[in-house]
Order: structure tokens, then C-alpha cells, then sequence
């Protein structure tokens, strides 16, 4: 475990909105890391169930985990929120609903520890659940989540996150504008192929799943 007197290898941004019955499954996934060079920065966006009960037992037994709450403003701005507080070297996500396989970072570790140049790693995940989702473009559309950018998976070096600016507050492929201006930027980006990351579309209150069910 990172000291408090050195920076963390990676800060773990868990934007969550009242998903109490949710959050325990990310943050057991998130405990049971090989990989302990890590802080947690939960960013509440003005939940009103039992959410920040459900945080306690975790925090009392991890001094890297941070809780901070803010007026609801969506998740974009709540990763936002997250990464201007981060200290770690590279900056990544795990949504409220979904989960790493305990290898996750210690894998995206070695890779980025390899190829010190890259500052923006993406990649594969394992998807649970419905596999299409509403193409940006055009939400009449359907598109496989295979050929989508998946934000979860992301790990940006944290000066380049913050040149970057972070998220735009869209209501779709916030993920993917991201990824699109990190390329025309010019910054050093790698592509990895280990779907460690658990993308759980089986949750109806998903953005991408609500969208589907308002177009029946």
C-alpha cells in the first residue's frame, strides 16, 4: 500500500449515484486487487439512499479510500470532480455498477511500467449483460459495446488528464469524445487486450439501457 508521504501508482475514481445495493460488488472487486499502489476517491453525486452507510466498513478499514459528495450534476462532472483531487501517477475509473478481476491493475501496472512514453492506456473489457447500446451518432442505432470506447478501462497519466480537461458533460459517448480529443491531441496512446476490466450492462438503471428501454 502507497504511504502517505509518497503518491499512489493509481488513483481509482468511483463516481456513484444511488446505487447503494451496487457499490459494495465494485469496491470488494477493488479490495481484492493483487495490486495494492492504489487510492480510492468516491465521488457521491448527491445520492439520496443509503450509499454512504454502505462506504463506512470500507473506509474504516482503508485510510486510501476518500469520500467526497456534491449537488447531482451527472457523471461526467463527477469523474471530473474525482480527477482534480487525485494524486496518483495515472488517473482510471470503476463505475459504481461495475467490477476489475483482481489482476486489473496489476497488469495495466507492468504494461505502463514497460512502456513509460504512454500516457493514455484503453482497452478490451469483459461485458455482463446486454451487449448493444445506442449509437452516439444516431441513437436509432444500435452498436455492439465490443466496437465501443469503454471509459472504465481507461488510465490517463494525471498531468495529461488535467490538460485534457477531463470529461464534456454529454449525455452519451462522453467516453469516446474523450478518447477522440486525447487522440487529435497527439498524446502517446497503447491499446490493451485483456478484458480484466467486468462491464455490467445488466443494470436497468444504466444510462445506455434506459435509452434502450425509452425507444421501445
Amino acid at each position: 500500500m502507497a504511504t502517505h508521504n509518497s503518491f499512489p501508482f493509481f488513483t481509482v475514481i468511483i463516481a456513484t449515484y444511488n446505487r447503494a445495493d451496487l457499490i459494495t460488488r465494485a469496491l470488494n472487486s477493488l479490495a481484492g486487487q493483487s495490486e495494492n499502489d492504489w487510492e480510492a476517491i468516491i465521488v457521491d453525486d448527491g445520492s439520496t439512499d443509503n450509499t454512504y452507510s454502505r462506504l463506512v466498513p470500507f473506509m474504516e478499514q482503508n485510510s486510501m479510500i476518500r469520500y467526497s459528495k456534491y449537488a447531482h450534476q451527472g457523471m461526467a462532472m463527477a469523474k471530473n470532480a474525482g480527477m482534480q483531487s487525485a494524486s496518483g501517477r495515472y488517473v482510471t475509473f470503476l463505475d459504481s455498477d461495475d467490477e476489475y478481476h483482481p489482476l486489473h491493475l496489476e497488469t495495466r501496472k507492468a504494461i505502463l511500467q514497460e512502456h513509460p512514453g504512454v500516457n493514455f492506456l484503453y482497452g478490451r473489457v469483459k461485458v455482463v449483460g446486454n451487449q448493444f447500446v445506442p449509437d452516439r451518432f444516431d441513437r436509432n442505432k444500435l452498436v455492439n459495446l465490443n466496437n465501443c470506447i469503454i471509459g472504465g478501462n481507461f488510465f490517463i497519466e494525471r498531468n495529461t488528464a488535467n490538460m485534457l480537461k477531463g470529461f464534456r458533460n454529454i449525455t452519451i459517448g462522453a467516453d469516446a469524445d474523450l478518447f477522440d480529443r486525447t487522440k487529435c491531441a497527439g498524446i502517446k496512446m497503447m491499446e490493451v487486450f485483456l478484458p480484466t476490466y467486468i462491464y455490467h450492462h445488466d443494470n436497468e438503471d444504466s444510462i445506455t439501457n434506459r435509452m434502450l428501454i425509452d425507444s421501445d
